[in-house]
């Protein structure tokens, strides 16, 4: 089989979203007029937008005792209201990058709490988008992703608010609430569901799953510890073979052997230059012999 026989087709809505792009906006305005500055972790889950970041002066602090300078930035996931708290009472002047979805799920998460709801988060406990979600719930609430954890509370709080991680597979979402309805209905308790998946999330899902029903290798291109990435992977994959990669260099041409038509699609921190530098490394590869 000659490799140029395979087509390549990219996924729609590719690039950065609009969280993101906001995001790096910021900071690069910020980066310009200060000559540098620190945000507080990594503002985006993706290695070559922080190094592209650090070239223009952008350095990330693990912790607020390791902020040097007198501006910080908050990433597009977050922070809790204490973090936001102690920020200002360094007295530390604040670019908050903090995505409007996201700053829709804490408010949510806060307004339910306030209102007597016990919160739970749909989402993995252990990311920072999911930690701030759950501190503005001012501790009156659970992060999981398994129903059956709820279940088990004794006793199961009566009113019960239920938010997801932003970057969710909605049909995931969608069992969890069937899951927790059920539980609720056996125990008498009141369920309040607001959906926070964010939109651009749910429509880049959608278009790789088109795509992927479709090629019969799929390339999803993130970072390896970016949930949103880490969902497409997970949804692709459940459709056809599909590899996660951070670059274009990672790419094998073994992959290509008995594959037709492959498909690219990106996640929400990948830039559309990491995307087309995949798409032409293919395309390299695709005028070459390779056996079937």
């Amino acid at each position: 089989m000659k490799s140029k026989n395979i087509k390549i087709e990219k996924a729609a809505g590719t690039g950065f979203c609009f969280g993101v792009r906001r995001a790096i906006t910021a900071l690069e305005k910020a980066a310009a007029e200060q000559g540098s500055i620190e945000t507080l972790g990594a503002v985006v889950h993706n290695r070559q937008v922080l190094q592209r970041l650090a070239g223009l002066g952008v350095t990330v602090a693990s912790t607020l005792d390791d902020v040097k300078g007198n501006t910080i930035a908050i990433g597009a996931h977050g922070v809790g209201p204490e973090v936001a708290g102690e920020i200002k009472s360094r007295n530390l002047k604040i670019v908050d990058t903090t995505c409007r979805f996201v700053h829709r799920a804490q408010s949510v998460a806060q307004r339910l709490s306030q209102s007597g709801f016990f919160v739970v988060v749909y989402g993995d406990v252990n990311h920072p988008e999911v930690k701030g979600i759950l501190a503005w719930a001012g501790g009156n609430g659970i992060a999981t992703l398994d129903a059956q954890q709820i279940a088990g509370l004794k006793p199961l709080p009566g009113y019960i608010g239920v938010v997801a991680q932003t970057t969710q597979i909605p049909a995931n979402f969608n069992q969890f609430i069937k899951d927790m309805v059920d539980i609720a209905l056996r125990r008498d308790s009141e369920l309040y569901i607001i959906d926070t998946i964010c939109h651009d999330i749910r429509r880049r899902q959608e278009s790789a799953q088109k795509l992927a029903n479709k090629v019969d290798l799929m390339l999803v291109v993130g970072d390896h510890t970016s949930a949103n990435t880490n969902r497409l992977a997970e949804l692709c994959g459940g459709l056809t073979k599909t590899y996660l990669i951070e670059t274009a260099a990672e790419i094998q041409p073994e992959w290509l052997k008995g594959h037709h038509h492959i498909g690219i699609t990106g996640g929400a921190s990948t830039s559309e230059d990491t995307i087309t530098e995949v798409q032409d490394r293919l395309e390299n590869l695709r005028n070459r012999s390779i056996p079937a």
